[in-house]
Protein backbone atom coordinates (compact mmCIF):
# COMPACT_ATOMS: atom_id res chain seq x y z
CA UNK A 1 0.00 0.00 0.00
CA UNK A 2 1.61 3.13 -1.18
CA UNK A 3 2.37 6.15 1.70
CA UNK A 4 1.28 9.09 1.30
CA UNK A 5 1.93 12.44 2.21
CA UNK A 6 4.14 12.97 5.49
CA UNK A 7 7.01 14.68 3.81
CA UNK A 8 8.60 16.67 6.27
CA UNK A 9 8.76 14.60 8.67
CA UNK A 10 9.88 11.56 6.90
CA UNK A 11 12.73 14.15 6.00
CA UNK A 12 13.47 14.80 9.84
CA UNK A 13 13.01 11.54 10.99
CA UNK A 14 15.68 10.23 8.50
CA UNK A 15 18.05 12.57 9.27
CA UNK A 16 18.12 11.70 13.12
CA UNK A 17 18.73 7.84 12.47
CA UNK A 18 21.22 8.60 9.69
CA UNK A 19 23.10 10.68 12.68
CA UNK A 20 26.01 8.80 14.07
CA UNK A 21 26.27 8.14 17.45
CA UNK A 22 23.31 8.07 20.37
CA UNK A 23 19.98 9.72 19.64
CA UNK A 24 16.89 10.58 21.37
CA UNK A 25 13.48 11.00 19.88
CA UNK A 26 9.03 11.41 21.04
CA UNK A 27 6.59 11.39 18.41
CA UNK A 28 3.60 11.58 19.30
CA UNK A 29 0.20 12.65 18.66
CA UNK A 30 -3.82 11.15 19.15
CA UNK A 31 -4.59 7.91 17.93
CA UNK A 32 -5.15 7.27 14.55
CA UNK A 33 -2.90 9.85 13.47
CA UNK A 34 -0.67 7.52 11.69
CA UNK A 35 2.58 7.47 14.14
CA UNK A 36 3.04 3.75 13.75
CA UNK A 37 3.07 3.95 9.77
CA UNK A 38 4.99 7.02 9.23
CA UNK A 39 7.86 5.44 11.46
CA UNK A 40 6.77 1.91 9.82
CA UNK A 41 7.83 3.78 6.25
CA UNK A 42 11.36 4.81 7.58
CA UNK A 43 12.48 1.84 8.84
CA UNK A 44 11.32 0.09 5.36
CA UNK A 45 13.20 2.21 3.42
CA UNK A 46 16.44 2.22 5.56
CA UNK A 47 19.02 -0.32 5.86
CA UNK A 48 19.99 0.39 8.83
CA UNK A 49 19.33 -2.57 11.27
CA UNK A 50 15.84 -2.46 13.54
CA UNK A 51 13.78 -2.88 16.64
CA UNK A 52 10.22 -2.76 16.38
CA UNK A 53 8.07 -3.03 19.89
CA UNK A 54 4.39 -2.52 20.37
CA UNK A 55 3.98 -1.98 24.03
CA UNK A 56 1.59 -3.77 25.56
CA UNK A 57 -0.24 -3.47 28.98
CA UNK A 58 1.02 -6.41 30.63
CA UNK A 59 3.36 -7.15 33.27
CA UNK A 60 6.94 -5.87 32.94
CA UNK A 61 8.25 -9.22 32.33
CA UNK A 62 5.62 -10.39 29.40
CA UNK A 63 6.48 -6.66 27.73
CA UNK A 64 10.59 -7.95 28.40
CA UNK A 65 9.77 -12.09 27.52
CA UNK A 66 7.99 -10.28 23.53
CA UNK A 67 10.84 -8.02 23.10
CA UNK A 68 13.05 -10.17 23.72
CA UNK A 69 12.15 -12.33 21.12
CA UNK A 70 11.85 -10.08 18.44
CA UNK A 71 15.76 -9.21 19.34
CA UNK A 72 16.79 -13.26 19.64
CA UNK A 73 14.76 -13.25 16.12
CA UNK A 74 16.38 -9.92 14.45
CA UNK A 75 19.98 -10.98 15.68
CA UNK A 76 19.97 -14.78 15.07
CA UNK A 77 20.43 -15.48 18.86
CA UNK A 78 18.92 -18.52 21.20
CA UNK A 79 16.29 -17.41 23.26
CA UNK A 80 17.44 -14.94 26.26
CA UNK A 81 15.92 -15.23 29.22
CA UNK A 82 16.05 -11.78 30.78
CA UNK A 83 13.21 -10.91 33.12
CA UNK A 84 13.63 -7.09 33.56
CA UNK A 85 13.73 -4.39 30.98
CA UNK A 86 16.80 -2.63 32.43
CA UNK A 87 18.77 -5.47 31.55
CA UNK A 88 17.25 -5.91 28.39
CA UNK A 89 17.70 -2.68 26.96
CA UNK A 90 21.21 -2.40 28.33
CA UNK A 91 22.26 -5.90 25.98
CA UNK A 92 20.84 -4.07 23.20
CA UNK A 93 22.65 -0.56 23.96
CA UNK A 94 25.66 -2.97 24.09
CA UNK A 95 24.79 -4.52 20.52
CA UNK A 96 24.81 -0.78 18.80
CA UNK A 97 28.22 -0.38 20.19
CA UNK A 98 28.80 -2.86 17.21
CA UNK A 99 26.47 -1.47 14.09
CA UNK A 100 24.11 0.86 13.81
CA UNK A 101 20.79 0.07 15.43
CA UNK A 102 17.35 1.68 15.70
CA UNK A 103 14.91 1.09 18.40
CA UNK A 104 11.43 2.50 18.61
CA UNK A 105 9.41 1.38 21.48
CA UNK A 106 5.48 2.21 20.41
CA UNK A 107 2.65 3.05 23.03
CA UNK A 108 5.66 3.77 25.66
CA UNK A 109 2.81 4.93 28.09
CA UNK A 110 1.75 1.10 27.94
CA UNK A 111 5.39 0.82 29.67
CA UNK A 112 5.09 3.26 32.14
CA UNK A 113 2.16 2.27 33.51
CA UNK A 114 3.96 -1.57 34.27
CA UNK A 115 7.29 -0.38 34.80
CA UNK A 116 7.96 2.29 37.83
CA UNK A 117 10.84 4.85 37.01
CA UNK A 118 11.37 3.67 32.91
CA UNK A 119 11.90 6.97 32.33
CA UNK A 120 14.93 7.01 35.36
CA UNK A 121 15.99 3.81 33.23
CA UNK A 122 16.55 4.96 29.97
CA UNK A 123 18.05 8.61 31.25
CA UNK A 124 20.96 6.40 32.98
CA UNK A 125 21.08 4.64 30.25
CA UNK A 126 21.24 7.24 27.83
CA UNK A 127 23.75 9.31 30.27
CA UNK A 128 26.24 6.15 30.36
CA UNK A 129 26.24 5.30 26.45
CA UNK A 130 25.94 8.43 24.98
CA UNK A 131 29.60 8.75 23.96
CA UNK A 132 29.93 5.08 23.35
CA UNK A 133 26.42 3.77 21.89
CA UNK A 134 25.16 4.54 17.98
CA UNK A 135 21.37 3.70 18.57
CA UNK A 136 18.67 5.68 17.53
CA UNK A 137 16.02 5.38 20.49
CA UNK A 138 12.15 6.28 18.77
CA UNK A 139 9.30 6.39 21.42
CA UNK A 140 5.94 7.01 20.11
CA UNK A 141 2.81 7.63 21.86
CA UNK A 142 -0.90 8.26 21.97
CA UNK A 143 -1.42 9.54 25.31
CA UNK A 144 -0.14 13.24 24.29
CA UNK A 145 -0.19 14.70 28.08
CA UNK A 146 1.92 11.57 29.09
CA UNK A 147 4.13 11.96 26.34
CA UNK A 148 4.73 15.44 26.81
CA UNK A 149 5.36 15.13 30.52
CA UNK A 150 8.62 13.99 28.98
CA UNK A 151 9.72 16.90 27.68
CA UNK A 152 9.09 18.65 31.26
CA UNK A 153 12.03 20.09 33.44
CA UNK A 154 10.42 17.67 36.28
CA UNK A 155 11.36 14.51 34.06
CA UNK A 156 14.46 12.73 34.35
CA UNK A 157 14.68 13.01 30.61
CA UNK A 158 14.30 16.47 30.51
CA UNK A 159 16.95 17.92 27.79
CA UNK A 160 17.93 14.36 26.50
CA UNK A 161 15.77 14.74 23.62
CA UNK A 162 16.93 15.26 20.06
CA UNK A 163 13.65 15.18 18.16
CA UNK A 164 10.21 16.14 19.19
CA UNK A 165 7.08 15.65 17.15
CA UNK A 166 3.69 16.32 17.80
CA UNK A 167 1.74 14.49 14.87
CA UNK A 168 -0.64 16.32 13.74
CA UNK A 169 -3.84 15.40 11.51
CA UNK A 170 -3.18 16.06 7.79
CA UNK A 171 -4.53 19.48 5.62
CA UNK A 172 -7.09 19.14 3.34
CA UNK A 173 -4.49 18.85 0.45
CA UNK A 174 -2.61 15.85 1.41
CA UNK A 175 -6.08 14.41 2.99
CA UNK A 176 -6.95 14.78 -0.83
CA UNK A 177 -4.04 12.86 -1.64
CA UNK A 178 -6.14 9.61 -0.58
CA UNK A 179 -8.80 10.36 -3.35
CA UNK A 180 -6.69 11.41 -6.32
CA UNK A 181 -10.50 10.56 -8.55
CA UNK A 182 -12.56 12.80 -6.88
CA UNK A 183 -13.25 16.61 -8.00
CA UNK A 184 -11.94 19.34 -6.13
CA UNK A 185 -15.60 19.73 -4.84
CA UNK A 186 -15.91 16.33 -3.57
CA UNK A 187 -12.35 16.68 -2.08
CA UNK A 188 -14.03 19.56 -0.08
CA UNK A 189 -16.79 17.52 0.92
CA UNK A 190 -15.29 14.31 1.97
CA UNK A 191 -12.72 16.61 4.02
CA UNK A 192 -15.38 17.71 5.69
CA UNK A 193 -16.67 14.53 7.00
CA UNK A 194 -13.31 12.59 7.99
CA UNK A 195 -10.87 15.30 7.97
CA UNK A 196 -7.37 14.68 8.38
CA UNK A 197 -6.75 11.59 10.14
CA UNK A 198 -4.99 8.58 7.60
CA UNK A 199 -6.54 6.14 9.30
CA UNK A 200 -10.25 7.17 8.07
CA UNK A 201 -9.17 8.35 4.53
CA UNK A 202 -8.02 5.27 3.65
CA UNK A 203 -11.02 3.41 4.46
CA UNK A 204 -12.53 5.93 1.21
CA UNK A 205 -13.83 4.38 -1.85
CA UNK A 206 -13.33 7.35 -4.66
CA UNK A 207 -14.90 4.86 -7.32
CA UNK A 208 -17.46 5.67 -5.03
CA UNK A 209 -20.00 8.97 -4.16
CA UNK A 210 -19.87 11.07 -1.78
CA UNK A 211 -22.53 9.86 -0.40
CA UNK A 212 -21.91 6.54 -0.77
CA UNK A 213 -18.55 6.45 1.07
CA UNK A 214 -20.52 8.85 4.31
CA UNK A 215 -23.41 6.23 4.38
CA UNK A 216 -21.22 3.06 4.57
CA UNK A 217 -18.64 4.14 7.18
CA UNK A 218 -20.31 6.64 9.38
CA UNK A 219 -23.96 6.95 8.70
CA UNK A 220 -25.60 3.70 8.97
CA UNK A 221 -26.21 0.99 11.26
CA UNK A 222 -23.15 -0.76 12.54
CA UNK A 223 -20.81 0.87 9.95
CA UNK A 224 -16.83 0.98 10.12
CA UNK A 225 -16.65 4.26 12.11
CA UNK A 226 -20.24 4.32 14.01
CA UNK A 227 -18.51 4.16 17.14
CA UNK A 228 -15.22 5.73 16.42
CA UNK A 229 -16.01 9.20 18.28
CA UNK A 230 -17.10 7.95 21.42
CA UNK A 231 -14.68 4.40 21.52
CA UNK A 232 -11.65 7.80 21.20
CA UNK A 233 -13.87 10.17 23.82
CA UNK A 234 -13.96 6.98 26.28
CA UNK A 235 -10.44 5.71 25.95
CA UNK A 236 -9.05 9.81 27.38
CA UNK A 237 -12.08 10.46 29.20
CA UNK A 238 -13.46 9.26 32.82
CA UNK A 239 -16.67 11.29 32.29
CA UNK A 240 -18.05 11.11 28.68
CA UNK A 241 -21.63 12.61 29.70
CA UNK A 242 -20.28 16.61 29.90
CA UNK A 243 -18.08 15.73 26.60
CA UNK A 244 -21.48 14.57 25.35
CA UNK A 245 -23.32 17.83 26.25
CA UNK A 246 -19.97 19.97 25.46
CA UNK A 247 -20.19 18.90 21.55
CA UNK A 248 -23.63 18.78 21.18
CA UNK A 249 -23.50 22.77 21.89
CA UNK A 250 -20.74 23.10 19.62
CA UNK A 251 -22.42 20.70 16.91
CA UNK A 252 -25.40 23.56 16.87
CA UNK A 253 -23.03 26.36 16.56
CA UNK A 254 -22.76 27.91 19.73
CA UNK A 255 -19.11 29.00 20.25
CA UNK A 256 -18.83 31.30 23.17
CA UNK A 257 -17.86 30.00 26.97
CA UNK A 258 -21.63 31.60 28.32
CA UNK A 259 -23.66 30.35 25.19
CA UNK A 260 -22.08 26.58 25.93
CA UNK A 261 -22.84 26.79 29.30
CA UNK A 262 -26.20 27.99 28.86
CA UNK A 263 -27.55 25.31 25.97
CA UNK A 264 -26.11 22.29 27.45
CA UNK A 265 -26.40 20.32 30.73
CA UNK A 266 -23.13 20.98 32.30
CA UNK A 267 -23.07 21.45 35.86
CA UNK A 268 -21.22 24.66 36.25
CA UNK A 269 -18.88 27.25 34.68
CA UNK A 270 -15.50 25.42 35.91
CA UNK A 271 -16.82 21.84 35.23
CA UNK A 272 -17.42 23.51 31.27
CA UNK A 273 -13.53 25.12 31.78
CA UNK A 274 -12.56 21.25 32.56
CA UNK A 275 -13.69 19.84 29.81
CA UNK A 276 -12.90 22.08 27.52
CA UNK A 277 -9.36 21.81 28.41
CA UNK A 278 -9.16 18.24 27.98
CA UNK A 279 -11.23 18.32 24.68
CA UNK A 280 -8.72 20.90 23.33
CA UNK A 281 -5.62 18.53 24.31
CA UNK A 282 -6.87 15.64 22.93
CA UNK A 283 -6.84 17.92 19.67
CA UNK A 284 -10.70 17.63 18.69
CA UNK A 285 -11.68 20.92 19.76
CA UNK A 286 -9.46 24.57 19.47
CA UNK A 287 -9.72 27.63 21.51
CA UNK A 288 -9.69 30.79 18.87
CA UNK A 289 -9.73 34.42 19.67
CA UNK A 290 -9.49 37.37 16.86
CA UNK A 291 -6.15 38.57 15.54
CA UNK A 292 -7.24 41.84 16.14
CA UNK A 293 -8.14 41.34 19.48
CA UNK A 294 -6.02 38.21 20.98
CA UNK A 295 -5.84 39.20 24.83
CA UNK A 296 -9.48 39.81 25.19
CA UNK A 297 -10.99 36.88 27.07
CA UNK A 298 -14.31 37.79 26.51
CA UNK A 299 -14.05 37.30 22.59
CA UNK A 300 -12.28 33.97 22.87
CA UNK A 301 -14.55 31.37 20.73
CA UNK A 302 -14.28 27.44 21.07
CA UNK A 303 -15.05 24.94 18.00
CA UNK A 304 -14.24 21.39 17.24
CA UNK A 305 -12.00 20.78 14.82
CA UNK A 306 -11.99 17.36 14.23
CA UNK A 307 -14.21 16.79 11.49
CA UNK A 308 -15.68 13.50 12.23
CA UNK A 309 -16.41 14.17 15.14
CA UNK A 310 -18.35 17.57 14.06
CA UNK A 311 -20.18 15.15 11.50
CA UNK A 312 -21.10 12.49 14.17
CA UNK A 313 -22.47 14.93 17.03
CA UNK A 314 -24.23 16.94 13.83
CA UNK A 315 -26.16 13.98 12.43
CA UNK A 316 -25.43 10.70 14.42
CA UNK A 317 -25.57 11.39 18.52
CA UNK A 318 -28.56 13.67 17.43
CA UNK A 319 -30.75 11.09 15.51
CA UNK A 320 -29.06 7.95 16.53
CA UNK A 321 -32.76 6.49 17.61
CA UNK A 322 -34.27 7.45 14.21
CA UNK A 323 -30.94 5.90 12.70
CA UNK A 324 -31.45 2.87 14.74
CA UNK A 325 -35.24 2.42 12.69
CA UNK A 326 -34.53 3.61 9.51
CA UNK A 327 -32.77 2.18 6.32
CA UNK A 328 -29.55 3.81 5.46
CA UNK A 329 -29.93 5.97 2.72
CA UNK A 330 -33.80 7.13 3.87
CA UNK A 331 -32.01 8.41 7.12
CA UNK A 332 -29.20 10.47 5.06
CA UNK A 333 -31.94 11.78 2.27
CA UNK A 334 -34.00 12.58 5.69
CA UNK A 335 -31.37 14.08 8.00
CA UNK A 336 -28.03 15.00 6.56
CA UNK A 337 -28.14 15.71 2.83
CA UNK A 338 -29.88 18.89 3.03
CA UNK A 339 -28.42 20.74 6.09
CA UNK A 340 -24.65 19.06 4.72
CA UNK A 341 -24.69 20.49 1.68
CA UNK A 342 -25.84 24.03 2.18
CA UNK A 343 -24.69 24.52 6.30
CA UNK A 344 -21.99 22.29 7.29
CA UNK A 345 -19.77 22.15 4.36
CA UNK A 346 -19.77 25.82 4.06
CA UNK A 347 -18.67 26.15 6.92
CA UNK A 348 -16.18 23.71 6.98
CA UNK A 349 -15.11 25.19 3.61
CA UNK A 350 -14.36 28.62 5.32
CA UNK A 351 -11.40 26.47 7.83
CA UNK A 352 -10.18 24.62 4.65
CA UNK A 353 -9.80 28.02 2.88
CA UNK A 354 -7.29 28.82 6.03
CA UNK A 355 -5.91 25.99 5.76
CA UNK A 356 -5.06 26.69 2.08
CA UNK A 357 -3.59 29.63 3.53
CA UNK A 358 -1.23 28.70 5.84
CA UNK A 359 -0.21 25.66 3.59
CA UNK A 360 1.03 28.61 0.93
CA UNK A 361 2.48 30.99 3.74
CA UNK A 362 4.84 27.94 5.18
CA UNK A 363 5.85 27.46 1.20
CA UNK A 364 6.69 31.20 1.20
CA UNK A 365 4.35 31.93 -1.82
CA UNK A 366 2.88 35.04 -0.37
CA UNK A 367 4.67 38.34 -0.68
CA UNK A 368 4.48 40.29 1.85
CA UNK A 369 4.52 36.81 4.40
CA UNK A 370 1.03 36.47 6.19
CA UNK A 371 2.16 37.50 9.67
CA UNK A 372 -1.73 36.45 10.90
CA UNK A 373 -4.34 34.50 9.65
CA UNK A 374 -7.52 33.96 12.04
CA UNK A 375 -10.73 35.92 12.96
CA UNK A 376 -11.44 39.65 12.97
CA UNK A 377 -13.49 41.09 15.17
CA UNK A 378 -15.41 44.32 14.18
CA UNK A 379 -17.79 46.52 16.25
CA UNK A 380 -19.99 48.29 13.87
CA UNK A 381 -21.21 51.97 16.28
CA UNK A 382 -23.25 52.90 13.87
CA UNK A 383 -25.78 50.19 13.41
CA UNK A 384 -25.12 48.94 16.59
CA UNK A 385 -23.85 45.83 15.92
CA UNK A 386 -20.44 43.42 15.97
CA UNK A 387 -19.30 40.39 14.91
CA UNK A 388 -16.80 38.61 13.36
CA UNK A 389 -15.07 38.10 10.20
CA UNK A 390 -14.11 34.18 10.12
CA UNK A 391 -10.72 34.76 7.74
CA UNK A 392 -8.64 37.78 7.67
CA UNK A 393 -5.37 37.39 6.95
CA UNK A 394 -2.86 40.55 8.21
CA UNK A 395 0.91 41.40 6.38
CA UNK A 396 3.28 44.70 6.36
CA UNK A 397 0.53 45.92 4.19
CA UNK A 398 -2.29 45.70 6.33
CA UNK A 399 -5.60 43.17 5.93
CA UNK A 400 -6.42 40.75 3.48
CA UNK A 401 -10.23 39.66 3.85
CA UNK A 402 -10.98 36.01 2.48
CA UNK A 403 -14.81 35.37 1.18
CA UNK A 404 -15.71 31.26 1.32
CA UNK A 405 -18.49 30.59 -1.45
CA UNK A 406 -19.71 27.07 -1.36
CA UNK A 407 -22.60 27.73 -3.43
CA UNK A 408 -23.45 26.67 -7.22
CA UNK A 409 -24.63 29.94 -7.97
CA UNK A 410 -21.92 32.22 -9.97
CA UNK A 411 -20.34 35.14 -7.93
CA UNK A 412 -21.25 38.14 -9.85
CA UNK A 413 -19.46 41.51 -9.60
CA UNK A 414 -22.54 43.08 -8.01
CA UNK A 415 -22.86 40.46 -4.90
CA UNK A 416 -18.76 40.98 -4.59
CA UNK A 417 -19.10 44.70 -4.47
CA UNK A 418 -21.78 44.44 -2.03
CA UNK A 419 -19.78 41.92 0.07
CA UNK A 420 -16.89 45.07 0.15
CA UNK A 421 -19.29 47.85 0.91
CA UNK A 422 -20.33 45.59 4.19
CA UNK A 423 -16.90 45.18 5.02
CA UNK A 424 -16.05 49.15 4.96
CA UNK A 425 -19.17 49.85 7.14
CA UNK A 426 -17.64 47.63 9.91
CA UNK A 427 -14.39 50.10 9.82
CA UNK A 428 -12.00 47.06 8.79
CA UNK A 429 -8.88 48.70 6.58
CA UNK A 430 -8.49 46.30 3.76
CA UNK A 431 -6.43 46.68 0.98
CA UNK A 432 -7.03 43.21 -0.70
CA UNK A 433 -10.53 41.39 -0.77
CA UNK A 434 -10.44 37.71 -1.88
CA UNK A 435 -12.76 35.51 -2.62
CA UNK A 436 -12.78 31.17 -2.61
CA UNK A 437 -15.95 29.87 -5.18
CA UNK A 438 -16.41 26.73 -6.21
CA UNK A 439 -18.06 28.06 -8.92
CA UNK A 440 -18.10 30.57 -11.81
CA UNK A 441 -17.43 34.48 -11.15
CA UNK A 442 -16.22 37.81 -13.00
CA UNK A 443 -15.20 41.18 -11.58
CA UNK A 444 -13.10 43.91 -13.02
CA UNK A 445 -11.80 45.13 -9.57
CA UNK A 446 -7.63 45.80 -9.43
CA UNK A 447 -8.00 44.96 -5.42
CA UNK A 448 -9.59 41.52 -5.62
CA UNK A 449 -8.65 38.33 -6.06
CA UNK A 450 -11.12 35.42 -7.41
CA UNK A 451 -9.43 31.62 -6.67
CA UNK A 452 -11.57 28.21 -7.45
CA UNK A 453 -11.29 25.30 -6.21
CA UNK A 454 -9.10 23.78 -8.35
CA UNK A 455 -6.18 26.03 -7.71
CA UNK A 456 -6.44 24.73 -4.36
CA UNK A 457 -5.64 21.40 -5.29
Amino acid sequence: MEFIGRKEELKRINKIINTNGLTFSLIYGRRRVGKSELIKEVLRNTDIKSIYYECKQVSEINNCNSLSDIVSSIFDLPKMAYSDIESLLTFIFELSKKEKLVLVLDEYPYLKESIKGIDSIFQSLIDKYKDEANISLIILGSYVEVMKTMLEHSNPLYGRVDLSINLKQMDYYESGLFYPNYSAEDKIRIYSVFGGIPYYNRLIDDSKSVRENIIELIASKDARLENEVSMYLNAELSKITNANETFEALAKGYCRFNDILSQSHVSSGPTLIDVLEKLIKMEVVVKEAPINDSNNRRKISYRICDNLSSFYYRYIFKYNSQLSIMDSETFYDLYIAKDFEEKYVPVQFENICRQYLIRNNLKGKFKPVLEKVGKYYYDNPKEHKNGEFDVVSEDANGYIFYEAKFRKNPLSDSLINEEIKQIKETGLNVYKYVFFSRSSFKTDREDVELIKLEKMY
